[in-house]
């Protein structure tokens, strides 16, 4: 694996470059993630004297085989932005870790238990029909603009053309986090023909 350290309109010094091979430890990031190919380390500083308690900044981008992972923090120096990205990186890489491990059906409930067991589960009378001791509590409606957005989840601000591998909703999600973005555009399963939509959160 290849650890690949950058300045961006900011010289590295050689002695930074050595803490970054120190501080991300190749082989905890290894066992986590088994398929890494590259970490890109890039650092950038920030000229404006009113944010110099943010004024460097670093940004680690983790490529592997699976999605690609990144994490940046900012602080007073490199060394403490470094510290503050590491720490996030290994969080998300934990993350994809377990989610990769946890087995399927752990806990899972039969039919018949979920309406002894699951708080206000539907539950159906002897002729199969659904009994209601009340209505259902409307779903709130919010107005954002011309857009009207019914209950709370993510929303769909646009969809464009994007070709790239499909993934369902849930995975998209997921990547969007790992990556650390505020959208993310994906092409759905279900879609043909490339079409995909964007997730805003």
């Amino acid at each position: 694996m290849d650890i690949v350290v950058k300045g961006r309109k900011t010289e590295v010094p050689e002695r930074f470059r050595k803490h970054v091979a120190e501080k991300l430890k190749l082989d905890k990031i290894q066992k986590l993630d088994g398929k890494v190919i590259s970490l890109d380390v890039e650092v950038s500083k920030e000229p404006n004297p009113r944010q110099a308690d943010r004024s460097d900044r670093v940004e680690i981008t983790l490529h592997s085989r699976g999605p690609v992972i990144r994490a940046e923090a900012s602080a007073a120096d490199p060394y403490a932005a470094l510290d503050l990205a590491t720490g996030k990186l290994e969080a998300r890489l934990r993350k994809q870790h377990d989610k990769r491990h946890t087995r399927r059906g752990n806990g899972r409930l039969s039919a018949a238990e979920v309406g002894t067991v699951v708080p206000d589960a539907a539950a159906l009378n002897g002729n199969g029909t659904l009994v209601t001791e009340e209505a259902a509590p409307a779903i709130p409606t919010t107005r954002i603009g011309p857009l009207e957005v019914q209950g709370e989840g993510p929303l769909v601000v646009r969809e464009k053309t994007h070709v790239a591998a499909p993934m369902t909703l849930d995975q998209a999600l997921y990547e969007m986090e790992l990556v650390g973005h505020d959208f993310y555009l994906f092409v759905a399963e279900a879609e043909v023909g490339g079409a995909g939509g964007a997730l805003g959160g």
